[in-house]
C-alpha cells in the first residue's frame, strides 16, 4: 500500500511541474498572438450578448435588443431595443459601440484580452466601457485616468487581424 501512495505522489508532482511549465509558456506568449475583435456571445454570435449599445446612453439601465432590429457592423450582428436606436447606431457606430471591442477595460489596461459582462459597465469620456467583474470595475475606478490611458495604448498596439502561423 505504501508503494502505491509513493507512486501517486510522484505522478502528482510530475503533473504539477508540467502544469507550471505550460502556464509559464502561456504567460510569456507574445502579445501579438492577440488581435482586435468584438466580443460576441458564444451561443448566439451577437455583440455584447444582445444588449442595445445605444440604450447605455439613453436609459437608466441597458436594454436587451431584439433580432427584429438587427444591424451587422464590423462583421458582427448587433441587436437594438427599437428601430430608432438601430438608426442612431447606424449613423455613428464608433460612438455607441463599446471601447476595446467589448473586452474588459481593466484586463486591457493590464495588457490582455478578456471577455466582459455587459451588465457591468461605465461611461468613460463619453464612451461605453465594459468589465468582466465588479472587482475589475472597482480596480479600474481607483486609478481611472491611468488605467484608461493604458487600456487605450494596449488596444491600439494590438494588430487588427490575428497573425498567421508560418508553415
Amino acid at each position: 500500500m505504501r508503494q502505491i501512495g509513493k507512486q501517486i505522489l510522484t505522478l502528482t508532482k510530475r503533473y504539477a511541474v508540467l502544469l507550471c511549465l505550460v502556464l509559464a509558456a502561456a504567460a510569456t506568449a507574445p502579445a501579438a498572438a492577440q488581435s482586435k475583435g468584438t466580443v460576441v456571445d458564444f451561443l448566439t454570435g451577437v455583440a455584447i450578448s444582445g444588449y442595445d449599445p445605444v440604450s447605455y446612453f439613453t436609459e437608466p439601465e441597458p436594454l436587451l435588443g431584439s433580432a427584429l432590429y438587427e444591424y451587422e457592423w464590423n462583421g458582427v450582428p448587433w441587436y437594438f431595443a427599437t428601430q430608432a436606436n438601430r438608426d442612431i447606431f447606424i449613423d455613428a457606430p464608433e460612438v455607441y459601440a463599446p471601447l476595446f471591442g467589448g473586452h474588459c477595460a481593466m484586463s486591457m489596461a493590464r495588457g490582455f484580452l478578456s471577455d466582459s459582462n455587459p451588465t457591468i459597465y461605465r461611461i468613460v469620456e463619453d464612451r461605453l466601457v465594459l468589465f468582466y467583474s465588479v472587482g475589475n470595475r472597482e480596480a479600474f475606478d481607483i486609478a481611472r485616468p491611468t488605467m484608461f490611458t493604458r487600456a487605450v495604448t494596449n488596444w491600439q498596439a494590438l494588430p487588427d487581424h490575428p497573425a498567421r502561423a508560418e508553415n
